[in-house]
């Protein structure tokens, strides 16, 4: 609340994230409007009290207009931001006290044009939106549309049609978008996830946009898609490319304005490094200033201008980041630590598994166990436990492998495209099968 700058919560639809939402974060981005905190109008109602009590906006921005906050809400007293936050971004999650990311208009800026500059993206090429717009990369999309001197095509849903019919250039989605639409058009491509565990995807956007197009492919007129959100198998990525998908991968949180290393290289003015601990750090100009009102949670992710993510990471000799998996994904198992996410990817590349996540379980003997989550290629003939076993121990130690194995015909997934771990975690799968 430096110089009392309001901030407004807009609770639009998807739909107007081309119109009225576009325009809030014009006038948000260039000074002349306030600060906009983008939610959606379809959350529970004790969450968004929740979010509108942490966050203390000015006033809530509907499609039927602008109502203060003390109208909708009472008991709520508003607070300002600091003068060049432009966006607060409400992290998810459904317990707890809510985080609000602030970023200016300066960091949101510099990530779209390193973005735009990364890509090769032309003036006037237009973006197709199918990320919720109250995510960070819902809401770059609009950016870097701004930027572009355009006006974003907006999808609530990505297939082959909405694809082929949009007119656009450039698109963000997540691994399971991006798998969804090779299972709809590549038939081949069903088994497709896989990759050595810890594999870094490089090549580079370039290489990406060389890929040759298979004549009349939905994505033929697409010069970048940029894959995110949540980590992206090796396989899923190269058979993509194989397909003629110029796909770009990225790393980033709305900590950093989305994402800042794009096929394992940050972008311009972004620096990355990985400390003791194994976790990644990020510095530079598109960090977040704060989360709103919690200077204590800001004071601990924030050490000497670098941000200190949740990810553990490693860099090799030329600088290109490989993100092995989240510290708190790590399995204790035996006295043993286990990542998660290199299990996983290991997993993806055994025949049969189209799609794999792996989770500890309390157990009375190990503290944790390592399990296997695996939807297969074919429910008839499901991949068995040992075979999954033998794979991850000839690539990993022997304590990574599974010693569960839970069948099911689709991953729970959170609203941002991310499997909902938390629910895996627990000790009953519905509709799964389970071996040991």
């Amino acid at each position: 609340m430096v110089d009392g700058r309001p901030l407004h919560a807009a609770v639009l639809p998807q739909s107007a994230a081309g119109g009225r939402l576009l325009g809030l974060l014009a006038a948000a981005l260039d000074g002349s409007g306030p600060a906009i905190l983008p939610l959606d109008p379809d959350i529970a109602p004790a969450r968004m009290r929740g979010i509108i009590e942490a966050f203390a906006p000015a006033a809530i921005e509907t499609a039927d207009g602008i109502t203060p906050i003390r109208s909708a809400y009472p008991a709520a007293r508003p607070v300002p931001v600091a003068g060049g936050t432009a966006v607060v971004i409400a992290t998810s999650g459904s317990t707890g006290r809510p985080k609000g990311v602030e970023l200016s208009a300066a960091a949101l800026l510099h990530s779209a044009r390193a973005s735009l500059a990364r890509i090769g993206a032309k003036h006037g090429e237009r973006w197709l939106c199918c990320l919720p717009v109250t995510h960070i990369a819902g809401i770059q999309v609009l950016v870097r549309s701004l930027l572009s001197g355009t006006v974003p095509v907006i999808a609530e849903k990505l297939n082959g049609r909405v694809l082929a019919q949009s007119g656009c250039s450039h698109v963000s989605v997540v691994p399971t978008q991006l798998r969804r639409l090779l299972r709809a058009h590549v038939p081949a491509a069903g088994g497709e996830a896989g990759g050595a565990a810890g594999t870094p995807v490089t090549g580079g956007a370039a290489a990406g946009l060389a890929g040759a197009h298979a004549p009349g492919a939905p994505w033929a007129s697409f010069r970048s898609v940029l894959l995110g959100g949540a980590a992206a198998p090796a396989g899923l990525v190269a058979a993509a490319r194989e397909a003629g998908i110029p796909v770009v991968t990225t790393y980033g949180m709305s900590e950093t304005c989305g994402g800042c290393v794009y096929d394992g290289v940050p972008l311009d003015g972004v620096s990355v490094a990985t400390g003791d601990d194994g976790r990644i750090r990020i510095a530079g100009p598109v960090l977040f200033t704060g989360y709103r009102l919690q200077p204590g949670l800001t004071a601990a992710a924030l050490s000497d201008g670098w941000f200190v993510t949740s990810d553990l990471g490693r860099l090799d000799a030329s600088g290109v980041l490989t993100v092995r998996g989240r510290a708190d994904d790590v399995i204790n198992t035996g006295g043993e630590k286990v990542v998660a996410a290199e299990v996983a990817s290991v997993l993806e590349d055994c025949p049969g598994v189209r799609e794999a996540v792996v989770v500890g379980r309390p157990d009375p003997e190990w503290g944790e166990r390592v399990t296997a989550v695996v939807v297969p290629a074919d429910r008839s003939r499901p991949p068995g436990l040992e075979m999954l076993r033998q794979a991850v121990r000839a690539r990993l130690p022997r304590y990574a492998a599974p010693r569960e194995l839970v069948l099911l015909d689709a991953l729970p997934m959170l609203a941002s495209g991310k499997p909902d771990l938390e629910a895996l975690r627990r000790e009953q799968s519905p509709h799964g099968n389970v071996s040991k």
